[in-house]
């Protein structure tokens, strides 16, 4: 039976990849910050000695994207050098790594999705030092290591967008969303699922892009929010991105192609929409409501 590490454990997708793997049976030992600091490469190697798991999940992760720009070295250490580290000491345990990452390492600017062999252009630090280490692991584990790139992350065990649209719709008139932005608003139950399938197969290492099928927008993923809570969608009212004025520039197109998932015998994740009603009630939960649609 396949053994399993889940780093960052205690993040949304860590959580959500642990509760799957626990159901499914399988050996997991699950570690948050305080279990396994991935900067320090010493303890990160000899974690992996102790534990040998056949494979690792790297859900350890800097993710505040505006943070990042005044806290670049910070978030290098852990997105950029940790990831380094965890790939070497996979290396020294015979182990598989899967590595999360984002769709900032590309520009934005394009109007057709992106494939997984287009070529990077971060246009944020968060964005850079998730490059780092997709290049760090891909280096020091060639046939070993999965880059999965994935963006618009919403789960029942964290902040996210979704949680503050159904937060904001019991506190708010109305809520200005920005209409500027496309991607694929992506469960994180769904990309669990997608990398244990991924591990079962013998799939050709190398990057794969873990996000919902079809794209829509900021705006309208509000109005959809809504529109489940069947609260009126046209107290959603449309915004720009510069309006808000943040650190880091955003995407304007964030949808990833997922070509590479036939050649694995796999299907891409679901449609958007679908995954959305599928995980509303939980995430109303979270947030103290009662979804008047499932």
């Amino acid at each position: 039976m396949t053994s399993w590490l889940v780093t960052g454990a205690g993040g949304m997708l860590g959580q959500d990849m642990t509760a799957l793997l626990s159901a499914s049976g399988q050996p997991l030992t699950a570690l948050g910050r305080a279990g396994l600091d991935l900067t320090d490469a010493a303890a990160t190697r000899q974690v992996l000695l102790d534990v040998r798991p056949d494979i690792v999940v790297n859900c350890a992760a800097w993710t505040a994207v505006d943070a990042a720009e005044s806290h670049e070295d910070e978030a290098l250490a852990i997105n950029g050098d940790g990831a380094a580290n965890l790939a070497a000491a996979c290396a020294a345990a015979g182990a598989r790594l899967i590595q999360p990452s984002t769709d900032y390492v590309f520009d934005g600017t394009d109007t057709q999705p992106y494939p997984e062999d287009h070529p990077p252009a971060p246009r944020t630090a968060y964005g850079r030092t998730k490059l780092a280490g997709e290049d760090a692991v891909r280096k020091l584990l060639p046939d070993a290591s999965y880059v999965l790139r994935t963006a618009w992350l919403y789960g029942a065990h964290g902040p996210n967008f979704i949680r503050t649209m159904i937060r904001l719709e019991g506190s708010k008139d109305t809520v200005a969303v920005v209409d500027d932005q496309r991607g694929q608003p992506t469960w994180t139950a769904d990309v669990a699922r997608q990398i244990l399938m991924l591990a079962a197969t013998d799939a050709e290492p190398g990057f794969y892009h873990a996000t919902s099928s079809g794209e829509t927008t900021w705006f309208d993923l509000a109005r959809a929010v809504f529109t489940l809570l069947q609260a009126d969608p046209d107290r959603v009212t449309r915004t720009s991105t510069s309006a808000l004025g943040l650190p880091a520039p955003r995407p304007a197109y964030s949808v990833l192609g997922h070509d590479k998932w036939a050649a694995a015998g796999l299907t891409p994740l679901p449609d958007w929409e679908q995954s959305l009603h599928l995980a509303f009630g939980e995430l109303a939960a979270a947030e103290g409501r009662t979804p008047a649609a499932g």
